[in-house]
């Protein structure tokens, strides 16, 4: 199946509401150009400079995502245009991005990712460290960010129970921090090729999915 019938076939799984973020992290531009083609809109990359260069050169109605790790000192590469930040897991990379945000004269969209998988290698606010940190109204006084959501991956594994177990415990926490938030906390990012159905059933609104789309690495 090429890459537009793959897409096609997507769209026609995917609930309506759920938000498809095509993620073409290390995909060449060509590749990128044969989705946009075949009308996705939205995609993800996890290094900034890349996203940077691939943002100067291709379509400008692109609406591009940061969902990789990101380090304080790389968030001006991004900061001039990026839609959303999926990957904030700490007080001090929301300082940076609000600092970045007034430097461009933009609010920038976040979501705050939250380490639910039982493995050590994800990244993501403990949950007991995010709640204190809301508590203490910090995020108040950051006038150029907008905290959109959450954003959480799963353990990889073959146990779709626990990746169940996961990405429900990320939604309870989705739907407890809603009231710190309001109308603006709309967004629940969870999802991947290999479990995006299972993270759907639990209440994600927005999926990343790569291979399923542009194939292996």
């Amino acid at each position: 199946m090429g890459l537009k019938e793959q897409i096609d076939e997507l769209k026609k799984t995917l609930p309506s509401g759920v938000t498809l973020v095509a993620v073409s992290k290390t995909h060449p531009e060509e590749k990128i150009m044969e989705a946009y083609e075949a009308g996705v809109r939205i995609f993800g990359e996890s290094r900034p400079q890349e996203l940077k260069s691939k943002y100067e050169s291709l379509p400008k109605d692109i609406r591009w995502h940061m969902i990789g790790h990101l380090q304080t000192n790389k968030v001006k590469y991004i900061a001039p245009f990026v839609e959303l930040i999926h990957s904030v897991d700490s007080a001090k990379l929301l300082d940076a991005i609000n600092k970045e945000g007034w430097k461009n004269g933009r609010i920038i969209d976040v979501l705050l990712e939250i380490h639910v998988a039982e493995e050590d290698s994800k990244s993501g606010w403990n949950y007991g460290e995010l709640l204190d940190y809301i508590t203490s109204g910090n995020h108040k006084v950051l006038a150029n960010i907008r905290i959109r959501g959450l954003m959480g991956i799963a353990t990889f594994t073959e146990d779709q129970e626990q990746i169940r177990r996961e990405f429900t415990q990320l939604n309870d926490i989705f739907l407890s921090l809603k009231k710190n938030f309001g109308k603006d906390f709309d967004t629940l990012s969870m999802g991947m090729t290999s479990d995006w159905k299972i993270a759907v059933e639990c209440g994600s609104n927005m999926v990343r999915i790569g291979s399923l789309i542009f194939g292996s690495r």
